[in-house]
């Protein structure tokens, strides 16, 4: 079997920008090569040692002096929801769900305005066409699915989500602002914990959790959960602060580039 320490990529580093997550810092990112072709399978790999999808663009944070951003995983057989995350469950059973194929809806459009307006309204992002849209959520060699939540045919929230060989990817969710003491984001973790459980995935990757960002702090909540640290996942239990080491990962792959790009 083909292992993510074992392929042969070039990568790209991108030129400093300003964090999105933490103030007062620069962010920077490795990228995988544009041109090299891409698909589920070698997107799964990458999953096992950090990396991440935005669009067509698979990445991983590599900013200097800073190790902020740190990738988590739910092992879902293992996975028992806390109080508050069962009360989500409860509180959204009125809700009901389509799965659909990623393409565009102006409905759907409208809703993520409309919820950047309400939660990010200084940034870029409200600026976004509906190609922009698309770009950042939608990718052409990837297998995605979205998680569609309304109650008596009005849109409450969508949930983009990536299906990968072994496990499932959390991209974003997007929600009516109104509608935000159902904790809609909650709830789409807590379906595709139950989504790939279903179709037997061994994960749901949720991303960077940033202990120090309000925004990306919530990821340290789901239990137990896996964090990759100095290159192997360690499991972590709720309250606890040590790690038990659950399986290796090399980081060291591939051949890197050396031409910087902008992201």
């Amino acid at each position: 079997m083909t292992k993510a320490a074992d392929l042969c990529l070039s990568f790209f580093m991108t030129s400093p920008s300003d964090c999105g997550y933490l103030a007062q810092r620069k962010a920077r990112a490795i990228v995988v090569d544009p041109d090299h072709p891409k698909d589920a399978p070698l997107y799964g790999l990458l999953s096992q040692i950090g990396f991440r999808r935005n669009g067509a663009t698979i990445y991983r944070p590599h900013c200097d002096d800073c190790r902020a951003c740190i990738p988590v995983r739910i092992p879902v057989d293992e996975f028992r929801p806390s109080r508050s995350q069962r009360r989500v469950r409860a509180a959204n059973r009125d809700l009901s769900l389509r799965i659909l194929a990623p393409t565009f809806d102006d409905g759907h459009f409208a809703l993520y305005k409309k919820y950047l307006r309400a939660r990010h309204p200084k940034s870029e992002m409200n600026e976004a066409s509906a190609s922009d849209y698309q770009a950042f959520l939608f990718s052409p060699w990837c297998d995605s699915l979205l998680f569609e939540y309304s109650i008596d045919d009005r849109l409450i929230a969508v949930a983009v989500i990536d299906r990968l060989p072994n496990a499932l990817s959390c991209v974003y969710t997007f929600f009516d602002p109104e509608h935000g003491h159902r904790s809609p984001g909650s709830k789409a973790i807590l379906q595709a914990i139950e989504y790939a459980r279903g179709s037997n995935r061994r994960w749901v990757y949720l991303g960077y959790y940033i202990p120090d960002s309000t925004s990306m702090r919530y990821k340290g909540n789901w239990h137990p959960q896996e964090r990759l640290i100095e290159g192997r996942w360690r499991r972590f239990e709720k309250g606890s602060t040590a790690a038990m080491i659950r399986s290796p990962a090399r980081t060291g792959m591939g051949k890197a580039g050396d031409r910087a790009m902008d992201m």
